[in-house]
């Protein structure tokens, strides 16, 4: 392996808080001495914030479609009146 894939894989491990505690609290101490690292760590996690927030968003999407779906179809309408049922006062 590349030591740039080798300094990913470390800093995935770091960031995602996986892997052995040993070689984690290596990694924060190799953070703390070389900042390009630091720097690198810093880009990646924010990546991983993105792609995190995309996954949600398109989670979000696909539940509203779904729902759309349950709710507007004549198909469904003793599953509407079901649920209706459950939250009317």
């Amino acid at each position: 392996m590349r030591t740039s894939l080798i300094e990913i894989a470390e800093i995935e491990s770091w960031v995602l808080q996986q892997g052995d505690p040993a070689d984690r609290l290596v990694t924060e101490g190799r953070l703390l001495l070389n900042p390009a690292l630091r720097e690198q760590a810093a880009w990646q996690t924010q990546t991983y914030a993105v792609v995190r927030e995309y996954g949600r968003q398109k989670l979000k999407e696909e539940i509203k479609a779904v729902e759309n779906q349950l709710f507007t179809s004549a198909k469904h309408r003793r599953f509407q009146e079901r649920i209706r049922s459950i939250f009317s006062f």
